[in-house]
């Protein structure tokens, strides 16, 4: 475990450590040779000075994650980027604790992240994890947030826990793999894909949490499809299984002003017709979901293109699930046109996004010679299998 040794984790965790890592925290600024140094003239240990400092720099980065609690949690670089982000596990474990759920199996626990959450919420967790530094770690966090009382950790392979036990089942499988990075196949999971779909044979209540690309035909027979975003950002998707299950699809919004979920089928299909004055990018968890045509009719808008997931309409109408921009030029795309309608509007930024395109937009960039004090947005598509640029306002 990269960063911190379960042996160093229990250095870290004496006062002395402390110390350590109180005396690291003021070093974030300084390049990673003077904070060594600065430890060292401090007394410091070589190897609990490295690992106070790695320390200190992941709880830095953790902090968008996590907020506050990030101070006093334990991380490894690998456990970091998987965990969940606390807004997504705080929002799960309600949901669970609003669903009666009081006891809970949390399979590949990672760091603790949905853990902790739901200890939050008065649940009793049973959280395990295979590799023992990992396990260790979320001990510590368990501790350290002090909920250790609610939460049992322990280092296990997950297939072999009694899960019936438990009122509900959550299960995180790893996605990744030492030597190859991140794995892309579901079968290639640990635990095995096999084991993670039958869990809610064996407990009704059951939420998979699951990467963002996840394939469609995989979720369960009745079960809720739910993909979120934090931020504009699309961080995962979450099968609920059983009694858990509400809609077919759930795309989630999650971000500082506050909380929007838009669901439906999944299957529906949006009306097509004209671009109008007004288009609109989708938030990723819509896009993901499949329910850009619940979003067009809530909107009052229609696609362009029938396999394109912009929308258009001719009024502009408020929303948290899009980007709104105001049309101002179609044409089919040519460099030549594009550039000379840019250079005559004095246009030397230009914001792009593109979907039905294969154009690079930063070499697209370079191709138009962009010059002049003006900005704007460009979206590059496309409509009955033709390329085409719309010209827009920037957001």
């Amino acid at each position: 475990m990269p960063g911190v040794t379960p042996e160093l984790l229990l250095k870290l965790r004496t006062p002395e450590g402390a110390e350590a890592l109180a005396a690291a925290a003021g070093m974030s600024e300084r390049e990673p040779l003077a904070a060594a140094s600065a430890m060292r003239a401090r007394g410091v240990g070589a190897e609990l000075a490295a690992a106070a400092l790695t320390q200190a720099s992941l709880r830095g980065r953790a902090a968008m994650k996590f907020g506050p609690d990030a101070s006093r949690m334990f991380f490894t670089r690998a456990g970091l980027e998987q965990a969940t982000r606390a807004v997504v596990a705080d929002r799960r474990a309600a949901r669970l604790a609003a669903a009666g759920v009081r006891t809970l199996a949390d399979l590949g626990c990672g760091l603790g992240s949905d853990a902790l959450a739901a200890a939050r919420q008065g649940i009793e967790v049973y959280a395990v994890d295979a590799d023992p530094g990992t396990a260790a770690l979320a001990a510590a966090n368990a501790e350290a947030a002090g909920l250790a009382d609610r939460i049992t950790v322990v280092c296990a392979d997950a297939t072999t826990v009694e899960v019936e036990r438990y009122d509900a089942v959550f299960a995180d499988p790893a996605r990744r793999q030492a030597g190859r990075g991140r794995v892309f196949d579901p079968k290639a999971y640990s635990p095995p894909w096999d084991f993670v779909t039958g869990l809610a044979v064996r407990v009704p209540r059951t939420v998979l949490k699951l990467a963002p690309g996840i394939d469609h035909g995989l979720l369960p027979p009745g079960a809720e499809g739910e993909w979120v975003s934090v931020g504009g950002d699309l961080v995962e998707a979450a099968f609920w299984c059983g009694p858990l299950a509400a809609v077919p699809r759930r795309a989630t919004l999650l971000g500082a002003k506050g909380r929007a979920e838009l669901v439906g089928t999944g299957t529906d299909l949006a009306p097509v017709g004209p671009v109008g004055a007004w288009i609109y990018d989708p938030d990723p968890a819509v896009v993901r979901s499949h329910l850009v045509a619940e979003f067009a009719e809530a909107i009052g808008g229609r696609l362009a293109d029938p396999s394109i997931a912009y929308v258009y309409t001719d009024d502009p109408a408020d929303t948290p699930y899009a980007r709104r921009l105001g049309v101002t030029d179609v044409l089919p795309f040519s460099l030549k046109r594009l550039r000379a309608l840019l250079r005559d509007r004095g246009v030397g930024r230009l914001e792009i996004r593109k979907r039905g395109s294969a154009l690079v937009p930063d070499q697209l960039r370079k191709d138009l010679k962009l010059s002049g004090p003006n900005e704007a947005g460009l979206v590059l598509t496309r409509m009955a299998g033709a390329p085409v640029a719309l010209l827009t306002t920037v957001a």
